[in-house]
């Protein structure tokens, strides 16, 4: 059932991330994403009631914080680098930092992974070297750089690399929260988000109306995310860690798919390659 829930969880991620970065390519991250996330609180307040009561403990209430901040963060700066990018670059690049932090942070305490995990960190840095090739003359331009070349790659590889990080720190944090806390730890992940994200904004003065077609992907994308986080929470609650990551680190295969699908996006030989060998890295990284 873990795996299951880890598949499916890796689908609404990456379907999620398709639709917030579509609406960020025409609004400001910080609008659009304080509108999924509030979109997300919403939600989990309305569907928290219909499950058996839970003891969550103050510590697993703190840890669904902390994996807001640092989700929060991570996830306004992949929808910037979606926004900016090549989605079915930019997403694979992000999922191979988010599950490598989590076998460095085990490194940093004492762990020894075996050679295969070491060799899927490598693997990983070289898809990343791989995908940030810029087209050459003879090859096509990138469909979600509209002529701009290769420089939406490089410009949006920065923000898919430092999203990563926030998604591994997400990852790690909500791991932490025991099976009793239930969805309580969604819902302090959520308001702590709302809260970072509503004072940002006010202290920059920034406007948060949009087109009611772009807060319709907002909200649609803050609601996949919050079924997408339900999934993983209970799927790490009751199945191994290192298994229910490396599924939901799959969730740039939903991506890559709509971004072929509906914007077209093409991409060179070497991008292409870079794309398959960031999913192989992050299967042996934690495998």
């Amino acid at each position: 059932m873990a795996y299951l829930l880890s598949l499916l969880a890796a689908g609404f991620y990456g379907a999620a991330d398709f639709t917030g970065g579509l609406a960020t390519r025409r609004a400001a991250a910080i609008p659009v994403v304080l509108l999924s996330q509030a979109c997300g609180l919403v939600l989990v307040a309305i569907v928290l009631p219909l499950f058996p009561a839970a003891s969550p403990r103050t510590a697993d209430l703190w840890w669904g914080a902390i994996a807001g901040l640092t989700g929060g963060v991570g996830v306004a700066l992949l929808y910037r680098a979606l926004a900016i990018g090549t989605m079915s670059i930019v997403a694979p690049t992000t999922a191979v930092i988010a599950v490598a932090l989590p076998v460095l942070t085990s490194i940093a305490l004492g762990e020894r992974p075996g050679w295969i995990p070491v060799a899927g960190i490598m693997l990983g840095i070289m898809s990343i070297v791989m995908v940030s090739r810029s087209p050459s003359p003879e090859e096509p331009a990138l469909g979600a750089a509209k002529g701009r070349g290769g420089q939406g790659v490089r410009t949006g590889l920065g923000p898919a690399l430092l999203a990563g990080i926030g998604v591994g720190l997400f990852l790690l944090a909500l791991a932490q929260v025991r099976h009793e806390a239930g969805l309580w730890p969604l819902l302090t992940d959520r308001i702590a988000s709302v809260t970072f994200f509503t004072i940002l904004a006010a202290v920059g003065r920034r406007s948060l109306r949009m087109p009611l077609n772009l807060a319709t992907l907002a909200v649609g994308g803050g609601a996949l995310d919050m079924i997408a986080n339900g999934l993983y929470l209970f799927a790490v609650q009751i199945g191994p860690f290192s298994a229910v990551v490396t599924l939901c680190s799959l969730y740039p295969a939903s991506t890559v798919l709509l971004a072929r699908g509906i914007l077209g996006e093409r991409l060179s030989a070497w991008q292409t390659a870079g794309v398959f060998t960031a999913v192989v890295a992050v299967l042996l990284i934690v495998s």
